[in-house]
């Protein structure tokens, strides 16, 4: 019995010490900035279910997930929009178009309709290669959580009406 209680002691401790570089400063006692390096950009929710738009082409930022459909070629960048090419030429692509969808980070395309993750929201486009226009059909909002910090954070004190599109390094 004397052993399974020292046992016990011991694994507690152990345990509790184990916690210890998540809580304080092990060599002091402060604790340890669990701040994001990053704050979140906010629109306006009526904003953002405007803003789903077709623009000229532009030069590729910061990429995510590439989707290729019959010749098309759509690449996001990351929390913008997708950079759209015409890929008749898989060793020659030209850039079409920019499909501007702030906070979208995926896409998935099933016949002619492209189904976006727009930060909350689940949207349905109709791109229109021909005319290279576009025409938002369906928006169900809130599908998904608020858009999380590049080092993982959540935001808090997301004001009212407002959506988390982006988050910037903080200077």
């Amino acid at each position: 019995m004397k052993n399974q209680k020292s046992l016990f002691v011991l694994l507690f401790c152990v345990t509790f010490q184990s916690c210890c570089p998540f809580l304080v400063d092990c060599e002091g006692d402060d604790f340890i900035d669990t701040a994001s390096s990053y704050e979140p950009v906010f629109l306006n929710r009526a904003e953002f279910e405007k803003s789903v738009l077709v623009k000229n082409s532009l030069a590729i930022g910061t990429s995510g997930k590439i989707y290729v459909k019959d010749n098309l070629l759509f690449i996001n960048e990351l929390n913008q929009g997708f950079h759209v090419y015409d890929n008749a030429d898989p060793e020659n692509p030209k850039a079409i178009k920019f499909l501007e969808a702030p906070g979208s980070t995926d896409l998935a395309i099933r016949g002619k309709m492209i189904y976006i993750n727009q930060a909350t929201d689940l949207i349905a486009v109709e791109y229109n290669s021909g005319t290279n226009t576009a025409s938002l059909t369906k928006r169900i909002p809130n599908t998904f959580p608020q858009l999380r910090s590049p080092d993982g954070f959540d935001a808090y004190d997301v004001p009212e009406n407002s959506v988390i599109v982006d988050w910037k390094l903080k200077n």
